[in-house]
């Protein structure tokens, strides 16, 4: 039998904590941080059964995706979906990773990470970024966080982890120096206490139509000065609130980290079959998507696999001669460009971010002698090294980093290989299989 006093005990609730909410919004700045910090708690030995990893099968992202939605839905950032799921554009992109929580094989948390791609981020629609991209580095958004409500209230035993876990991913495999976000006024105190986000000079808008017109304030930090700031304020905690410690010194096994043979920087988890499932089958996300969106999806998803659950647009043809394909896997491999003249070599330091078959680009701290031939050694992964041939044949260079296009005389056999598995490679997963079949 129903309670008849439950709806008039939820009132009462809500108004006592907007009550004290308000009440708390008149505390000093300085005091209002203080007790956000006072309440991490952060188990630097959380319970085995916690997994935290990156949502790759079906199960796991359609878990994540109806945990998103009814979080959203609770907090009227969306409005109730046929489907039970939170699904956008985002989500199909293989420049996107959904990180989960699994607490005894169910997923109670989850966070996507949405690196730039030709449809942008979600926040560019109301904020301008162009202030962070002057400082270099890729940016990410943070996007799509929710936590199962039974994990709400227990001191940050799912939240601390995921966060741990995001905070590892982007600073060693996600090659990410910014992160940005839009959330709600209510909850922006939070980032900017515990995580040092600082806000964006646009004043908070009060319409956000990704959720659902609610309110959001933008705001982003640099994970290159993170650690500082970090050691400066938690450095001297306890331990259980030392984030310092937590985020920078501290091993969980409970992070399981992607393997990868090659040094890419992404991990793109949609087959087409999920591409499928997902954003025609269980939502129109693709049948809502404008035409110059689809032609994008098209030069994204360029293999014959994918063609088939892509949705139909009657200027492909055209679009795909206006613009080129985009590679579905970005690209950090360190290398060295080596010249020998009469008396001496120069060696100069790369960092190779995009590779064909016969051609590279990279990026050097030091300007590179163009159209003289020298030896390129290029580390394609942690046991694979190509060593050939190679001219700069075009290049920039602005300040302290340049921006170099080199020719190759005849890429060798493990150049090759990369080049192969790239081009057939779907997920992160079959790139791995891929160079490991043709390795043996």
């Amino acid at each position: 039998m129903k309670n008849p006093h439950a709806p008039i005990a939820s009132i009462a609730k809500r108004f006592l904590h907007q009550t004290l909410r308000r009440a708390f919004s008149f505390f000093p700045r300085a005091l209002r941080f203080a007790v956000y910090r006072s309440f991490v708690d952060c188990d630097p030995h959380p319970d085995k059964r916690l997994v935290l990893k990156i949502a790759e099968t079906r199960e796991e992202l359609e878990a994540c995706f109806r945990l998103l939605h009814d979080a959203y839905v609770g907090s009227g950032f969306m409005q109730p979906d046929p489907s039970g799921m939170r699904v956008t554009i985002y989500h199909a992109l293989p420049t996107t990773t959904t990180l989960c929580a699994k607490f005894d094989g169910k997923v109670v948390g989850t966070i996507s990470l949405i690196r730039e791609s030709v449809f942008g981020f979600p926040l560019q629609s109301i904020f301008d970024l162009e202030e962070i991209r002057e400082h270099k580095g890729r940016i990410a958004e943070v996007s799509a966080l929710a936590v199962h409500p039974k994990f709400r209230n227990t001191g940050g035993t799912i939240l601390f982890p995921l966060m741990k876990f995001m905070y590892e991913y982007c600073t060693t495999l996600f090659d990410t120096r910014h992160l940005v976000i839009a959330v709600n006024p209510n909850r922006i105190e939070m980032y900017e206490s515990l995580l040092f986000f600082e806000r964006l000079k646009e004043n908070p808008v009060d319409h956000y139509d990704f959720a659902n017109g609610a309110p959001a304030v933008g705001a982003c930090v640099d994970l290159r000065l993170a650690p500082g700031i970090f050691k400066r304020v938690y450095g001297k905690k306890p331990r259980r609130k030392n984030l310092y410690r937590y985020f920078l010194r501290t091993r969980l096994p409970n992070i399981k980290m992607p393997s990868r043979r090659y040094f890419t920087t992404n991990d793109p988890v949609i087959t087409p079959d999920l591409l499928d499932y997902f954003f025609n089958q269980c939502t129109p996300t693709f049948q809502n998507l404008s035409e110059r969106e689809k032609g994008l999806l098209h030069s994204i998803y360029n293999l014959p696999e994918y063609k088939p659950v892509l949705p139909t647009t009657f200027s492909e043809s055209d679009f795909r001669l206006r613009h080129r394909k985009h590679q579905r896997y970005s690209l950090k491999c360190p290398g060295s460009f080596s010249v020998t003249g009469p008396e001496k070599t120069d060696v100069y330091d790369l960092q190779v971010v995009e590779l064909s078959e016969h051609g590279f680009l990279a990026h050097s701290r030091v300007p590179l002698p163009s159209n003289i031939w020298g030896e390129a050694a290029i580390l394609l992964g942690q046991e694979e090294k190509s060593v050939t041939q190679a001219m700069v044949v075009r290049g920039k260079h602005k300040g302290l980093r340049g921006f170099y296009g080199f020719r190759l005389i005849e890429p060798d056999l493990p150049w090759r290989k990369f080049v192969g598995v790239l081009k057939s490679g779907m997920t992160h997963e079959d790139l791995d299989n891929a160079s490991r079949f043709l390795a043996d």
